[in-house]
């Protein structure tokens, strides 16, 4: 069974930084597909970006040129360098990994951002 942990969150303000990572149970180089989902108070859950086998990594138009998706294989980590913050990066998030066609959720870390 693949576990997902993910650590990072906090509070910070507007402006701020903050580095999420997600620590896999299995070997992350099985994974054709990782990324970072979030989740705000009555929205539905959205990708933020996303990292494939090939090294193609997909972002969110909204967090294009602040955010940084990357793995480590070697560690079976994927990192999310968050800069430049807003308030409506606000959210839970989620990290998520695809292997086979079979997806796996983490729990979620909390991201706040004072306005």
């Amino acid at each position: 069974q693949v576990q997902l942990v993910e650590s990072g969150g906090g509070l910070v303000q507007t402006g701020g930084s903050l580095r999420l990572s997600c620590a896999a149970s299995g070997n992350i180089a099985n994974f054709n597909f990782m990324g970072w989902y979030r989740q705000a108070p009555g929205k539905q859950r959205e990708l933020v970006a996303g990292i494939t086998t090939d090294g193609s990594t997909p972002y969110r138009d909204s967090v294009k040129g602040r955010f940084t998706i990357s793995r480590d294989n070697a560690k079976n980590t994927v990192s999310l360098q968050m800069n430049s913050l807003t308030y409506e990066d606000t959210a839970e998030y989620y990290c998520y990994a695809a292997q086979d066609g079979i997806g796996y959720w983490g729990h979620g870390t909390q991201v706040n951002v004072s306005s």
